[in-house]
């Protein structure tokens, strides 16, 4: 029986703290920071990047969770395993928050990413932000055994069984991933919990996310169509949970360009656009109610160290991780 722990603050989470404040928008990096063709990045020069963006105040720099190579797909992320690589990234970094984006409930056991993400929480003191999904690469469920239609059921049970097993000492539980009696995953997070961010719907509904996660985190969209998903997703969470604060972000691709007076011009998930641009864009969504916009750099044309150190100088001095203006 799954008893999940009651609600807690995640803003006791310093990675959670440093991402979200109502009213205030930040910005994250996602890994690979590098544009590249194809879908394999180099990983070349990462973590002298990511230090790069956590001294100008980036909020986050987020994980991608790709169990396995899919050719239609047409992205890697940062090829790496996620539990893997924010252990290499945690030892070298110091204050920025760890987001991954996200991790696949459904084809891993909960006690395995239980015991994983406790861990990295631990060793980070609390930075790890836990965007969570059920995943969208149909080709990945039959090597792991998981039914791909199933996968919307697992992963409400999953995030079940995460709070509990967090929350509790020698927990009990008892559902598709076995018994658990007479033992107790361990460590435990810094907080009652690592903050739980759906990604997309994750085949919820709106209601639901708002109910039982921290936040959502889901794909940009036409502007005004973007706006107001925003603010019906804050009317939500204050329906569902009400006085709480459940954070709204998105990923974005950019292909900044050098030319700062570009106008937008679409491309996969984004645009390329000059800062000038970007910033006006930004500004939209922090006033619509945004907390966090993470980058992704696949497609920009520049290398990632020139888009990095422009944003640096005049885009997230705007929108600085908080706790650090």
């Amino acid at each position: 029986m799954l008893n999940p722990a009651a609600d807690i603050r995640p803003q006791a989470n310093p990675g959670f703290s440093r991402m979200f404040a109502p009213g205030r928008l930040t910005l994250g990096v996602l890994f690979a920071i590098e544009s590249y063709q194809g879908d394999a990045p180099t990983m070349a020069d990462q973590i002298r990047l990511a230090k790069v963006a956590e001294q100008a105040r980036f909020a986050a720099l987020g994980v991608r969770d790709v169990p396995l190579r899919d050719p239609s797909f047409g992205d890697l992320g940062q090829i790496h395993d996620p539990w893997a690589w924010l252990g290499y990234v945690t030892g070298q970094t110091t204050d920025i928050a760890l987001f991954t984006a996200a991790i696949v409930l459904p084809l891993r056991h909960p006690l395995h990413t239980a015991k994983a993400a406790a861990s990295i929480d631990r060793l980070s003191e609390g930075r790890l932000v836990m965007g969570i999904a059920s995943g969208d690469r149909a080709v990945e469920f039959p090597a792991f055994g998981v039914e791909h239609a199933e996968r919307g059921a697992l992963f409400q049970e999953q995030v079940a069984y995460l709070r509990t097993a967090w929350a509790n000492q020698y927990p009990q539980i008892n559902g598709t991933y076995g018994v658990l009696r007479d033992a107790d995953v361990v460590p435990k997070p810094v907080a009652s919990r690592v903050p739980l961010i759906v990604t997309g719907n994750s085949q919820q509904s709106v209601d639901w996310i708002a109910r039982k996660s921290d936040g959502w985190i889901t794909y940009p969209r036409r502007m005004d169509i973007q706006v107001d998903l925003i603010r019906q997703w804050h009317s939500t969470v204050e329906t569902v949970s009400p006085g709480a604060f459940k954070p709204f972000a998105q990923p974005y691709h950019i292909d900044l360009t050098a030319d700062p007076d570009i106008s937008p011009t679409p491309i996969h998930g984004g645009h390329r656009l000059g800062r000038s641009w970007l910033m006006r864009h930004l500004e939209v969504l922090e006033r619509a109610g945004a907390n966090h916009v993470l980058f992704n750099l696949k497609y920009g044309n520049r290398p990632a160290e020139a888009v990095i150190e422009e944003l640096a100088t005049h885009v997230v001095p705007r929108f600085p991780a908080l706790g650090t203006d």
